[in-house]
């Protein structure tokens, strides 16, 4: 955001987090681009999507989990426990998010309940009532000291991507994107 405020001094440029349900702010135009991570919360028909990079997953356990402090885990080490479940629009994407089907074809444990946000999973994972995937690089997991991340090894990262409208006549969003590739992809 900084290069494109730097390169559009004069435009009205504002940057706005939304809520994994509020993707759909893109296709209905009250947004003009979205930096997030796949699969897309969103049908992927009149979008133009750039893959930025991959970013591995990891598993999220309360600190005094089994599991916490392990090196890396495989999705055979935690196939009987429950993960968290997302509710509403999150529900198109969180087969991926639960690794349902599993690697073997079975269904995933459920959790004990849906969360709506990521606060939300957050907790339920603190009080161990459930084990969550998360995006490997995602703070708001690792900077609680009640939690920990693992990584898991033998599954398909998820990928960060910048999305927009197809043919998008605006220049600032092709300049948004130009600026995300070539500040937000990274280096393996």
């Amino acid at each position: 955001m900084r290069d494109l405020h730097r390169r559009h001094p004069d435009a009205h440029v504002r940057t706005r987090h939304l809520d994994w349900d509020e993707a759909r702010a893109l296709p209905e135009g009250r947004i003009d681009a979205l930096v997030v991570r796949t699969p897309l919360p969103i049908p992927g028909d009149g979008l133009d999507v750039t893959v930025l990079y991959d970013e591995p997953r990891a598993l999220l356990v309360p600190a005094a989990h089994r599991l916490a402090g392990k090196e890396s885990v495989t999705p055979g080490d935690f196939a009987e426990e429950p993960l968290v479940a997302c509710a509403g629009m999150a529900a198109l994407w969180t087969g991926f998010w639960r690794l349902d089907p599993r690697p073997d074809g079975s269904p995933a444990p459920l959790g004990p309940m849906l969360v709506d946000t990521f606060e939300d999973k957050l907790e339920v994972v603190a009080d161990g009532r459930a084990i969550a995937l998360v995006p490997a690089d995602d703070r708001r997991a690792t900077l609680r000291d009640d939690l920990a991340t693992v990584p898991v090894e033998g599954v398909e990262p998820c990928r960060v991507v910048v999305a927009t409208r197809l043919a998008d006549a605006n220049p600032l969003v092709a300049h948004f994107r130009e600026s995300a590739k070539r500040f937000l992809v990274r280096e393996d």
